[in-house]
């Protein structure tokens, strides 16, 4: 794999868990809240969108507004789904259970569909990612049978991490077409993207403008790192995705799973920190055959 897109794709992974740590302190706001970190992500890139349509050599074509709704679409649903997981389960099943399912989807489309060949060290890495990941995902049954509470969690916490993988799986599909397919300049797709997401959930958010306001006023700080975190990260993969392909990069991605897992450990006090240090284990060897590939 390019070295330039593993380093771009191993900062996007830091980055990425840092501002999922700070989403799941969020304990209520659902659309209300990922309204307004994509606001807040909107606003911070329509300047740096606005220079480069004036500057970038390639003229703007009506395919970018259309790749560009795509991708809102899409970001739209992986929000609402990933936060509302997150109100019902643990981080430590959410997290791992959705960067899992992800980039097994996206290998497997990016094969069988888009025709990508990685190889045999690309794919064994990629097995790797993704067993590592079902390890981290995988809780002590015994114990959450004894509480049914933390089973209903537990069993959310499976279900929503699931639907978002598969929401994952079609974004960075069509991310990967619309930045390689079209030639579509990362910043300004993103950039697009997030204004349309706000636009979308606007409705929603004048709805609730009450919770709005008290999520802006009591947790601001999380909603401005996750808002500026956010598409920092995602800018990160896009360029990556220009540079290798969608089957090495959607499993590299996943380095984030073990940092979300250590920090869900450390910080939020989940349990299980021999299970999680196993599958990171298993994760970054599979990083490594990826790297090798």
């Amino acid at each position: 794999m390019n070295t330039t897109a593993l380093s771009f794709v191993v900062v996007a992974a830091v980055v990425h868990a840092a501002w999922n740590l700070a989403a799941k302190r969020i304990q209520a706001g659902g659309t209300q809240f990922v309204w307004l970190y994509y606001t807040v992500s909107a606003v911070a890139l329509l300047p740096v969108t606005v220079v480069l349509l004036v500057v970038e050599p390639q003229r703007p074509q009506w395919s970018w507004l259309l790749a560009a709704a795509g991708t809102s679409v899409l970001h739209v649903a992986y929000g609402i789904v990933l936060q509302r997981g997150y109100r019902v389960g643990d981080l430590s099943v959410v997290y791992p259970v959705a960067r899992g399912t992800g980039p097994l989807l996206s290998v497997l489309a990016a094969v069988l569909v888009l025709g990508e060949r990685p190889g045999r060290l690309g794919l064994l890495g990629a097995f790797l990612v993704i067993t590592g990941v079902l390890v981290i995902s995988t809780g002590r049954r015994g114990a959450a049978a004894d509480d049914p509470a933390a089973a209903r969690a537990r069993r959310a916490g499976i279900f929503y991490g699931v639907l978002t993988g598969a929401v994952i799986a079609g974004y960075t599909l069509w991310d990967a077409h619309s930045v390689t397919g079209i030639g579509m300049p990362p910043i300004v797709y993103l950039g697009l993207g997030t204004l349309i997401q706000s636009v979308l959930l606007l409705p929603s958010a004048r709805t609730g403008r009450a919770e709005v306001t008290r999520l802006w006023r009591d947790q601001r700080r999380e909603v401005l790192i996750v808002g500026l975190l956010s598409p920092i990260a995602y800018i990160l993969v896009l360029f990556a995705l220009t540079m290798a392909p969608v089957s090495l990069v959607a499993p590299a991605r996943e380095l984030s799973i073990v940092l979300g897992g250590l920090a869900a450990w450390l910080v939020l006090g989940e349990r299980d920190a021999v299970r999680r240090l196993a599958g990171s284990v298993i994760v970054l060897s599979g990083i490594a055959a990826i790297a090798a590939a």
